[in-house]
């Protein structure tokens, strides 16, 4: 561990907390464990938040070992109710020992070996406490590098998705260019967490990792691109966002546009007057050019619960329909 003395960002760091948050994902984790026992960066402990209730936590605790192969130690959190994922992160944080760096990641997630080293020796040089990296889709083609938030459209824009993968020729330039890094896999120093705060539990699922990023910046806080740190992203088998428009969850497709609004009434609320009617537009274009008319109604019906401060867990969901 690094000697207390030292500031919180203070290399070196040799103690990371991998954070991942589950919802019933007992078959994504163990993937994503076996990828992480290949780590060429052994420095680590996994702390694994379950969800999806005391049945899933149970079958968590029986399934996964107390180690991994490398000696690394697995530690299990159940948390009360269902958080979300911010929540969830929030009380993984609060429950483990601190770290020096915490790296979280999704459960349908699979590291590289040196994905983890990577993006140390990213933080390690310095001018950043946050580091983001290329995440790939099972295909091998970019799922994102970062991204960018359009404060205008309420629009999220993750920087070369869908492309074959390739170089990048100005590392500084991106890292100028992002104001984001994508959820799925985020390393963080203990003292970004500690100048910028938790993570916003009230979103319960998605855009929350924008919405931390933006205000870090906001407080002075700089976001770093590890090149050589690749991660893949198997992408929405929790939570229904994957596949095409018109198969997407209704919890997916509602959060992502409620999330959008009320992001920009929490950070950019002089936007609110364009933005909202812009983002409502992006709606009917997008889904109605995919023939995808219950998924539109989703993202309306999201819409209106951004436009109204609607927070937290849906009614819907609290009484059990999720499609």
């Amino acid at each position: 561990m690094t000697s207390p003395s030292l500031p919180p960002d203070a290399a070196p760091r040799t103690d990371v907390a991998v954070i991942i948050v589950s919802y019933r994902s007992l078959a994504d984790i163990a993937v994503c464990l076996a990828a992480l026992e290949k780590s060429t960066w052994d420095r680590f402990r996994v702390v694994i938040c379950e969800n999806g209730g005391e049945e899933a936590f149970q079958k968590l605790r029986a399934a996964l070992p107390e180690r991994l192969k490398g000696g690394q130690p697995v530690e299990l959190l159940s948390a009360p109710g269902n958080p979300g994922y911010a929540g969830g992160i929030n009380l993984a944080m609060e429950r483990t020992q601190p770290a020096d760096a915490y790296w979280i990641l999704n459960p349908d997630t699979q590291p590289e070996p040196g994905a983890l080293e990577a993006l140390m020796a990213r933080l390690d040089r310095g001018g950043c406490s946050a580091v983001g990296h290329d995440l790939l889709s099972g295909d091998g083609r970019l799922a994102s590098r970062g991204g960018i938030w359009r404060k205008w459209s309420a629009r999220a824009i993750s920087l070369d998705k869908g492309k074959p993968w390739q170089p990048i020729p100005d590392i500084r330039a991106l890292e100028r260019r992002i104001n984001y890094i994508t959820g799925a896999s985020l390393l963080v120093t203990r003292g970004f967490c500690q100048r910028v705060g938790k993570m916003r539990d009230d979103y319960f699922l998605y855009c929350e990792e924008v919405e931390w990023c933006l205000r870090a910046i906001g407080r002075g806080e700089k976001l770093g691109y590890a090149p050589d740190a690749f991660v893949r992203h198997a992408q929405g088998t929790a939570t229904g966002s994957g596949g095409t428009l018109r198969t997407q969850s209704k919890l997916a497709v509602y959060l992502m546009e409620r999330n959008r609004i009320l992001l920009t009434r929490d950070l950019y609320p002089a936007h609110m007057p364009v933005a909202v009617p812009l983002s409502l537009l992006h709606i009917a274009i997008k889904y109605a050019k995919a023939a995808a008319w219950r998924q539109g109604c989703y993202a309306l019906s999201g819409w209106l619960a951004g436009l109204t401060n609607k927070r937290n867990k849906p009614d819907w969901l609290v009484r059990g329909a999720t499609h």
